[in-house]
């Protein structure tokens, strides 16, 4: 009973994270996006960095990112006992926004920094024109990869809320996999510790 509560508690702090980051999302994509890579490089002088925006878009982003992948895991974790029919749904938002926080890292703070720079004609400017237009294009498929990620975690967490709690617990994972899941927790864990200082 306790696990199915915690699981649950996880589950609603996942949607409640979860629905609002998809709304900015898409609105930051179709919005933001949308009008700083209208016409690359001039537009870029809208991207919302520097002095002429006073809130940047990463100061909502992140703690609501921070908050889905807390609440993910969290579910995960508290309803690992649960057979697979029903632990899948919890993979979804904790491997989702893990993933799409991996690639915000990977690939989209180097392309945000260089495209700021180069709309605003910094001397740390290293792309020319041409390539500010394909990096904006690519900026923005790339975006729709996270609008679907968020997409599917937040539809998951509201699946297995809206199921009925499995009676059955599943079997005790082999050793290897219990290692495996203590790796995998803990490289999350460096991974968000990583993530928060270089914010």
């Amino acid at each position: 009973m306790a696990r199915e509560r915690a699981t649950k508690g996880f589950l609603w702090l996942a949607a409640l994270a979860g629905g609002p980051l998809l709304g900015a999302k898409l609105f930051d994509l179709l919005v933001l996006a949308g009008a700083w890579s209208a016409n690359p490089p001039q537009s870029l002088a809208m991207m919302p960095y520097g002095k002429a925006w006073p809130v940047d878009t990463g100061m909502f982003f992140i703690p609501f990112s921070a908050g889905l992948l807390i609440a993910g895991f969290g579910a995960l974790v508290a309803g690992w006992k649960t057979p697979w029919r029903y632990r899948w749904l919890l993979c979804i938002p904790s491997i989702g926004i893990l993933t799409l926080l991996i690639l915000t890292v990977v690939a989209f703070w180097p392309m945000n920094a260089a495209l700021y720079y180069h709309g605003v004609g910094s001397p740390r400017d290293s792309i020319t024109d041409a390539q500010s237009v394909a990096m904006a294009r690519l900026w923005v498929q790339l975006d729709w990869v996270r609008v679907a990620g968020a997409t599917a975690a937040f539809i998951a967490a509201l699946r297995a809320l809206t199921l009925p709690w499995p009676k059955e617990v599943a079997a005790s994972d082999p050793v290897i996999v219990r290692v495996l899941l203590a790796l995998a927790l803990l490289g999350v864990a460096m991974f968000v510790i990583w993530f928060v200082s270089n914010i």
